[in-house]
């Protein structure tokens, strides 16, 4: 029997980058693109490379295009990361698990380093398939972090728990990540929101902008761990920008995100250096009227829009700048 499972992009809404630092966040799950696992059971444990994983290359240009666009390790590593970690969580909690082996491949539609999270959800899909080959249960409120660890303690990725939250909750979440509450539970508030309250949302991105979220990160995150009191003052205020999204969603007024969007975005310039060609991604976005800031570290952004009009300025708006507008499909 084949277990195909699927995990998939994702945006962030409101919050981020404080997810990082415990701040709070609101974000969707984006169906449009996805990133599924087959697994099956094997002789020998068995890791089925795809043609990203590939280190044949026609010229030194297609070595760079393909570095660019994919990162350098393609998604080997995440998939021998995400056993590894499984297995030592089984191990630590007592799990037996049976004498069988896999063979695992995974496909991937997901945009790669424009801030849609495509690595994670190759784990995330990874661990869902895995539980099943297995049958084992971890609790959902537990599986964001050891996605995290997954990425973080065995490939030294800088990351956050927002992405891995969102893709293993789906839909739309507010993420209260509240330092004492992780430090005595292990995991933060997770408050699934019923998508329907959401306003009119696009997501536009520009592969050419991609960047590696860590690299994106390690400025600040020193600063931050070094106490500087204009990053966490600005940190706060962005984490803030969720709470105050979260009332409005719940209390009926989505029209208030469109102002929360563009305070999110700017908050974020004083203390992150992002590139002219990101601002004017933005400035595009927002000379249509629509509300824009990241969906996540850059080469991809969200926002809100008022009508189909403004939707079709905004397709035509952006493709100036090569980038693709999508409506997100959140269930």
């Amino acid at each position: 029997m084949i277990i195909e499972t699927r995990a998939y992009a994702r945006a962030g809404l409101l919050g981020n980058p404080s997810d990082g630092f415990f701040g709070k966040t609101i974000s969707v799950s984006v169906r449009n693109f996805g990133t599924s696992i087959s697994l099956y059971e094997s002789p020998e444990l068995h890791i089925e490379p795809q043609p990203q994983d590939s280190s044949t290359f026609k010229s030194v240009y297609h070595l760079r295009d393909s570095v660019s666009m994919l990162g350098y390790n393609g998604g080997i590593p995440l998939i021998k990361a995400g056993i590894k970690k499984f297995a030592e969580y089984c191990e630590q909690n007592g799990i037996r698990l049976p004498n069988r082996n896999f063979t695992v491949r995974y496909r991937s539609s997901i945009p790669r380093q424009v801030g849609m999270s495509g690595s994670s959800a190759i784990v995330v899909a990874l661990f869902r398939a895995l539980i099943q080959f297995y049958k084992v249960e971890i609790p959902l409120e537990h599986l964001p972090q050891l996605v995290l660890n997954s990425e973080t303690e065995e490939l030294g990725i800088a990351a956050g728990l927002q992405d891995r939250v969102i893709q293993c909750y789906e839909g739309c979440v507010y993420m209260n990540f509240d330092k004492e509450l992780i430090e005595k539970q292990g995991y933060g508030e997770y408050e699934r929101l019923n998508p329907a309250l959401l306003p009119k949302l696009y997501v536009a991105y520009n592969t050419h902008l991609s960047k590696v979220s860590g690299k994106v990160h390690s400025d600040v995150r020193a600063r931050f761990d070094r106490g500087e009191a204009e990053v966490k003052d600005v940190l706060n205020q962005i984490a803030q920008r969720a709470a105050e999204g979260r009332a409005a969603l719940l209390e009926g007024r989505p029209d208030d995100l469109h102002d929360l969007i563009n305070q999110n975005f700017d908050l974020r310039c004083q203390i992150y250096n992002v590139s002219e060609s990101n601002k004017q991604l933005i400035a595009a976005a927002r000379s249509c009227g629509a509300s824009a800031k990241f969906a996540g570290s850059g080469g991809t952004i969200i926002g809100t829009y008022r009508d189909d009009d403004m939707l079709n300025r905004l397709f035509v708006e952006l493709k100036k700048h090569n980038a693709r507008v999508v409506k997100p499909f959140v269930v």
